[in-house]
């Protein structure tokens, strides 16, 4: 019980500390925001309206769903749960968020970026391979064990690996209430439209049946 209430008190106070020092979200909370036309009478925000204060209550801060692991049940073996404003609507305009990644033995958290926030990951059992990408090509790498914590640079691709034979757990804090998440390999070869195939082998250096073998493996299953 003292075990558990020490690693609760570490993610409070990391999290805490990380949102007073790097709240925020001024600029875009979405991919993109174009503007309208002036005669438009349509309305669009970067972000979100708010309710009227008359219908807030206590369940729009609050969300039960990091208490347990996520199921599992995908090819790279890791599973995202995001409380982010979309899951807790009292996070509007605060820019603050968290995550629970689950792993499976050998799972791994694919490269990714998000856009609109740094991330810090608290491990909550077992031991992780993590790391980032400069954008001078420079991988910063660790292993990480229970306790402690890692941060990976806003916009920059990271990745976490379970290289262990017991299944791994962080919990991640980003200072966006809606940090944007794209995946390096869904992004370009399940994107709709499809990125041109020209543009893929060049890149890649692959001829057209290996970019194809690798749609396949990458395609939503339905």
């Amino acid at each position: 019980m003292a075990a558990n209430f020490v690693v609760y008190l570490a993610i409070f106070t990391f999290t805490a500390a990380f949102s007073g020092a790097l709240a925020s979200d001024p600029d875009l909370l979405q991919d993109v925001c174009v503007a309208l036309p002036s005669s438009s009478g349509g309305v669009k925000v970067n972000g979100f309206a708010c309710k009227d204060d008359a219908n807030v209550t206590a369940a729009d801060f609050f969300f039960d769903g990091l208490a347990k692991p996520g199921l599992i049940n995908n090819s790279v073996g890791s599973i995202v749960t995001a409380a982010n404003v979309e899951k807790v609507p009292g996070l509007n305009t605060l820019g603050v968020s968290l995550s629970r990644i689950d792993y499976a033995p050998g799972g791994l958290n694919p490269p990714h970026t998000h856009s609109r926030a740094t991330e810090m990951v608290f491990v909550l059992d077992g031991e992780l391979d993590v790391g980032f990408i400069t954008t001078a090509n420079k991988l910063v790498s660790k292993t990480i064990n229970k306790g402690e914590i890692f941060v990976f640079p806003r916009g920059l691709v990271h990745f976490q690996k379970n290289n262990g034979d017991k299944a791994a757990a962080v919990i991640a804090a980003f200072n966006s209430q809606l940090p944007g998440t794209q995946s390096i390999p869904a992004a370009l070869f399940t994107a709709t439209p499809p990125v041109p195939d020209e543009v893929l082998t060049k890149a890649f250096q692959l001829g057209t049946k290996e970019i194809d073998k690798i749609k396949s493996k990458l395609a939503p299953k339905n």
